[in-house]
């Protein structure tokens, strides 16, 4: 059983069962901090509103809070010493002259890993931390809500090295029977409130079943979000969820198909398996055009309609980019140091493992992918013009995606689809926040917030590139080509995580694997 679509199929058939979990991230302190007081000294501040950078700056942190921000001097002149904030006893200054500042990131689509990927979670914990992501939100929670929640809560304390959780249950996760009446999806979402959950997570389901299980989580005064998954999209596409209540979607499944104008159903072909990974990609990849065309009247209304609702997008544009260009996706430089071997066959052609679908993949599919991204990026674009939230997440672990990697890429991605860099970073964090509803506390660098930050040695609005942990290629005064960037600093309630041990831990949790299998990596039918 596919582990990301367990809860969609027993929520018609069975009881939800669980998959094997895997190995939770060990006790112990590895960040610098919390310090009574911390002071991030000369940096320059892209502080997530939109608001173009600044500095320096010096940025004060106490008691995990914002309390000042300091400008203390200008571009090309040295610190003016008179400015800057005092040292306070016990407290700690680090210098960071030159480097840029931004709000910790927030992953809208962080799965824990997979016990098909034998991937632990302090290998996915530390690759997200490496790439600054300060924050995620676990849509479906497969390794279980009261496992989650305990990651949550030690994370919270600071017990383990890990971004801050959200959790958001897989609708009918824990059901002790198959949810088939609109009164028992309202008594689930009620219990899953009162287990502590953050959310829902949706696959779909019958129409009246899900519109009283959306209205009653809203209700309650939490936030959801649905993959409309094709074998209940007919009946139920994303401006259903909208009106009853849902706060946001994720990928863009149910939203071509609230955009037909001469049909209602996707034109699948009459063989097509939905069990069958290759013909579900491949005709997922001729839906857009399948839509009204951009910028008709059918197009603006249901963008308006999502915009008037306050509906939050999610594109993950990164997880499928596969599908468009399968040599690059395969070729990834981070691959061969920062992919573990069990995942990197689990990415492999397969029958089998979720996302595998190559099993005959070339220049005709690819091409109906480009066009797809093209239709796709245009609606997403438009979307973040008219004043609509547009969110960043990764959905990594899969169609050889790597954590904390492929979320960097989904920042160049929305940059590919029209927007500023500026833009790109808001999404990422001030976007994200509002739509967790933890805006009050995160998403951007202002006096009040908490203290989480991303600091990185270049300008990322030039070329965001430096925040991969392989940082950027350029080319030194003496034609010799160097490294720069990669997240430096990433700081999490006010602790100090230095990104390359982070990094560098990764690698060798990579190296010791194919050390004890013997492991090296190939090329799929490559002998």
């Amino acid at each position: 059983m596919r582990k990301k679509y367990l809860f969609l199929v027993v929520f018609f058939t069975t009881t939800v069962l669980l998959n094997a979990q895997i190995q939770k991230a060990p006790e112990r302190k590895e960040g610098d901090g919390n310090w009574s007081q911390l002071i991030i000294r000369g940096v320059m501040l892209i502080n997530g509103t939109g608001a173009p950078a600044t500095g320096p700056v010096d940025i004060i942190i106490e008691n995990n809070r914002i309390i000042r921000i300091a400008n203390v001097g200008y571009p090309g002149l040295p610190i003016n010493q008179q400015r800057r904030p005092k040292l306070k006893e016990g407290g700690k200054e680090l210098n960071c002259e030159g480097m840029y500042v931004l709000p910790g990131f927030i992953d809208m689509h962080g799965h824990i890993g997979g016990s098909e990927q034998g991937t632990p979670a302090e290998y996915v914990f530390k690759l997200w931390l490496a790439h600054g992501i300060t924050t995620i939100r676990d849509p479906s929670c497969g390794n279980g809500l009261d496992w989650v929640l305990d990651q949550k809560q030690k994370s919270a304390e600071n017990k383990i090295t890990a971004p801050r959780i959200y959790a958001y249950s897989g609708f009918g996760q824990g059901a002790k029977q198959p949810i088939t009446t609109p009164e028992q999806a309202i008594a689930w979402v009620r219990e899953n409130a009162n287990k502590g959950s953050d959310g829902i997570k949706f696959f779909g389901a019958p129409p009246a079943i899900m519109d009283a299980a959306i209205r009653e989580n809203k209700k309650l005064g939490l936030r959801s979000t649905c993959h409309h998954a094709q074998m209940s999209v007919a009946q139920w596409n994303v401006l259903n969820s909208a009106r009853a209540g849902m706060t946001s979607m994720e990928h863009w499944y149910g939203l071509p198909e609230a955009l037909f104008t001469n049909t209602t159903i996707q034109n699948y072909p009459l063989n097509f398996n939905y069990n069958d990974e290759q013909h579900r990609f491949e005709a997922a990849g001729k839906l857009w055009k399948q839509a009204a065309p951009p910028f008709s009247d059918h197009w603006n209304k249901v963008m308006n309609e999502l915009i008037a609702l306050d509906f939050t997008l999610d594109p993950t544009f990164n997880i499928y980019e596969a599908s468009r260009d399968l040599h690059r996706a395969r070729r990834l430089e981070w691959h061969e140091d920062y992919t573990l071997p069990s995942l990197w066959k689990f990415y492999e052609p397969s029958r089998q493992s979720h996302g595998s679908y190559w099993f005959n993949w070339g220049t005709e599919q690819e091409m109906e992918w480009k066009e797809n991204y093209r239709l796709w990026m245009t609606f997403i674009n438009e979307y973040k013009n008219r004043g609509g939230r547009v969110t960043t997440g990764s959905d990594n672990g899969y169609i050889y995606q790597t954590y904390g990697f492929g979320y960097i890429r989904e920042l160049e991605l929305l940059r590919e689809a029209g927007f500023h860099p500026l833009e790109v970073v808001r999404s990422a964090t001030l976007y994200a926040a509002q739509a967790l509803g933890a805006d009050k506390d995160l998403g951007s660098v202002e006096v009040g917030k908490l203290a989480d930050l991303v600091i990185v040695n270049a300008n990322p609005l030039e070329n965001l590139q430096v925040l991969y942990g392989t940082g950027a290629i350029r080319l030194d005064n003496e034609n010799h080509a160097q490294r720069v960037g990669g997240v430096q600093y990433t700081i999490k309630d006010g602790i100090v995580y230095d990104a390359k041990k982070l990094l560098a831990d990764v690698k060798k949790m990579v190296d010791d694997e194919k050390a004890k299998t013997n492991w090296k990596l190939k090329q799929p039918g490559v002998k």
